[in-house]
């Protein structure tokens, strides 16, 4: 029961007529009014019951155009990793938008707000992320740091995280943190720094006193010892300094143990403890065997490092260090691939040790770099990470697919000629590609491009990506005044000769409309379904562009991927493996059209789906003019299937209008 001096009704009252207002206001107007809002609802978010008051106005929030031209406009662009810094901002108004941004995820993750644009499902996505982020608010006593930046503002968000917990279910959410970090991880991504904030979070709470979870977060001691205690002499955390002199005390079988202990813990997880670096350095000069064991290598690995020891002891010690850590896994997948036996690789590391850097490239690395590192070394530490996990590599929160994509083939199919793409940008700050005979510079599509550069990339993606994009761009622009899609001819140009000069769209261009839907379903099984085009594999990942939709199968976007193969699965069911730079490929797409990311035959960093599903969601490809399959044979039930899911789908309004 409320009181009467209670101020909370008055407030409410207050932020209501503004709402009114700013709707009916002027565009001039409309500043004011928005900010009269965000100092309101700074004040309601403290008062009891506030915060699930501003909840269930979240629509009406949004309606009203709070967010208009801001960086919270629209909830499908934004990333949970940047919440930690919204939410200690010494800016008011950014502490308060930041919390009504997440308010506005809860009530969509709930329900009660039905986005256009956002799913329910990405919504507590989003959350999950946000909250695991932002443990230490709900937990640890405010830091003097926070008291001295923040003041009385530091209040708000953690009244926000916990009013988020209680409505989610705090248990509910470390157990289904663990679970997403775990289906994160099997994909073995690059990008591994959002993953590894998730488990420091988690290792917080479950040293931090007072914090009983109960069952929940059974899992998380396997994260947790990954990073900050994988063997003997590293358990506890005790600091690298520590334990390297631990190190120096042990006997040959103990060296052994700790050897098998980190490559178990990587190899289980795709993490790699920055224990587990120290350790590699000490034993660099001892005996092979050792160093065997740490990386957890097989036959082919074995062969590999006994024949390229000195390049690879070379990597070890110019990129690994503890705070480039990741780098061994790099290094033992690169020697799992057995890509070193390919002419030209092992000679290319080599001058890639020793690659001097522009300053143009200096700058665009210095920033992920801290004081143990040079910008060289974090280079290298990506080349190897990007050569041992080709299929890790994400675009981040950028619109780069078709670049992401590029530097996946490459990496699988032409390593070496990724390695002098990125000598070409990152020693001379220029790359020359070819578009029809017609040489394209890409230092000067990039010195007349306005496009801000992206940041939240892998080392190499941070130098290659702004160049392949301005050059990409550019290959659309000589497409400008040609009739349909222009991927029919930038695609084979940009990636490779192995890229087939086929095309298929079932989308007109000029109308949106479906087009040409039979020829294209049947087209797509005559040349990738083993059944229809004489069991020939797929040699080459091909490009090929998806539409991309939700969990209620709304149309979201035009996506770009690559079909890695096509094959049964262990239930002898024909699935289509394929590789999405979303950072994040297992996806609900509506309609029980669900991406598979581990359980049915895929390898790691692969997606997939049966068949019929992903040919639902296809809807352009390449292919091999001289191949031809066996279209007619294609049954009439599998062609109806993929329409019907078409067009209960993305393609429901781009049925064209009977004449």
């Amino acid at each position: 029961m409320k009181l009467e001096n209670d101020p909370l009704p008055q407030l409410l009252n207050n932020i209501d007529a503004a709402l009114r207002s700013l709707v009916e206001a002027q565009v001039a107007d409309k500043y004011a009014l928005v900010e009269s809002i965000l100092d309101a609802a700074r004040l309601i978010i403290v008062e009891d019951g506030g915060v699930a008051a501003l909840e269930s106005r979240s629509q009406t929030l949004d309606a009203a155009g709070v967010y208009d031209g801001t960086d919270w406009a629209k909830p499908q662009a934004l990333i949970p990793a940047l919440t930690p810094y919204a939410l200690s901002s010494a800016v008011a108004a950014t502490v308060t938008i930041e919390c009504l941004s997440e308010l506005r995820m809860l009530a969509i993750a709930l329900g009660d707000y039905k986005h256009a644009e956002f799913s329910a499902e990405q919504a507590h996505h989003f959350l999950t992320q946000s909250i695991a982020l932002n443990l230490e608010l709900l937990f640890a006593a405010s830091s003097e740091a926070a008291r001295i930046k923040q003041g009385a503002l530091a209040m708000v968000p953690r009244a926000l995280m916990q009013h988020l917990a209680q409505r989610i279910g705090f248990q509910h959410i470390i157990d289904q943190l663990i679970d997403e970090i775990w289906r994160l991880l099997r994909q073995r991504p690059i990008q591994i720094n959002p993953v590894k904030n998730m488990i420091t979070q988690i290792a917080i709470c479950h040293t931090s006193e007072g914090i009983d979870l109960g069952s929940s977060g059974l899992g998380a001691a396997r994260l947790v010892s990954s990073l900050y205690g994988p063997t003997h002499e590293s358990t506890g955390d005790p600091g690298v300094v520590y334990y390297e002199q631990r190190l120096a005390s042990l006997d040959e079988n103990a060296l052994q143990a700790e050897a098998l202990g980190f490559s178990r813990a990587m190899h289980d997880t795709g993490l790699v403890s920055p224990y587990h670096a120290s350790f590699l350095r000490y034993i660099l000069n001892e005996n092979d065997y050792l160093l065997i064991d740490a990386l957890g290598l097989s036959g082919t690995g074995r062969d590999g490092l006994v024949c390229y020891r000195d390049l690879i002891k070379s990597l070890i010690s110019e990129c690994v260090y503890p705070s480039t850590a990741q780098a061994v896994f790099g290094i033992a997948m690169l020697l799992e691939r057995g890509i070193l036996y390919q002419q030209g690789v092992a000679q290319s590391l080599w001058r890639q040790i020793n690659l001097p850097l522009s300053a143009w490239a200096e700058a665009r690395l210095q920033f992920m770099c801290d004081s143990t590192i040079t910008p060289r070394t974090r280079l290298l530490e990506g080349v190897v990470c990007m050569l041992g996990s080709p299929l890790g590599i994400g675009q981040g929160n950028n619109p780069t697919c078709q670049s992401a994509r590029a530097l996946s083939i490459w990496a699988t199919s032409d390593p070496t000629y990724l390695l002098q793409m990125i000598t070409s940008i990152a020693r001379d700050n220029d790359l020359t590609m070819h578009f029809e005979g017609q040489q394209i510079s890409s230092r000067k599509c990039l010195d007349a491009s306005t496009s801000p550069l992206p940041f939240d990339l892998d080392p190499v993606s941070m130098l290659l990506v702004p160049h392949l994009d301005a050059s990409y761009l550019e290959m659309g622009r000589l497409c400008l005044g040609r009739e349909g899609d222009p991927h029919r001819w930038i695609n084979p140009e940009f990636h490779g000769w192995w890229v087939g000069r086929g095309f298929c769209i079932n989308v007109d261009v000029a109308t949106g409309h479906l087009i040409d839907l039979e020829e294209f379903i049947r087209n797509f099984h005559a040349h990738y379904h083993p059944f229809y085009n004489g069991n020939q594999p797929l040699i080459h990942p091909q490009p090929a562009g998806i539409a991309i939709t939700d969990s209620a199968a709304r149309f979201i976007g035009w996506h770009a991927i690559a079909i890695m193969r096509v094959a049964l699965d262990q239930d002898s069911e024909m699935r289509v493996y394929f590789f999405n730079p979303n950072n994040d490929s297992g996806q609900d797409w509506g309609n029980e059209v669900i991406v598979s990311t581990a359980g049915h035959g895929e390898r790691f960093g692969e997606a997939s789906l049966p068949f019929e599903l992903f040919t639902s969601r296809l809807y352009i490809f390449h292919y091999d003019t001289l191949d031809y399959g066996e279209p007619e044979k294609v049954p009439a039930e599998s062609y109806q299937n993929v329409k019907s899911l078409i067009e209960s789908s993305w393609g429901a309004n781009r049925i064209a209008p009977s004449i």
